[in-house]
């Protein structure tokens, strides 16, 4: 009992004290072993990251895809000219492919 007594005696104040010794035990429970841990938490947050910038990505995909409608219902012949190659009977096209 002595020997206990006295490796007890050479620790810090702070660690000597029973509720400080029980705040460090329930902040490690908290940081590294829950389940709700600071590495978890991290994981998470990335994952919404790039979820929300997926969303923007796609939105902007959704309003030029739109956009696209929009101008091929105005014009629907230039639309087929070009995406399509299509052609009257006495025309002749060519296809300039820049480089």
């Amino acid at each position: 009992m002595n020997t206990l007594q006295m490796l007890l005696n050479k620790l810090p104040g702070p660690l000597r004290n029973r509720y400080f010794f029980a705040l460090l035990c329930f902040f490690a429970l908290m940081v590294f072993f829950d389940r709700h841990d600071v590495l978890t938490q991290f994981r998470l947050q990335r994952m919404v990251n790039k979820l929300e910038d997926d969303k923007a990505y796609y939105t902007k995909k959704i309003e030029e895809a739109k956009q696209e409608r929009l101008d091929m219902d105005a014009n629907k012949e230039r639309f087929a000219r070009e995406r399509y190659y299509m052609k009257q009977q006495d025309e002749d096209v060519y296809i300039i492919v820049e480089e």
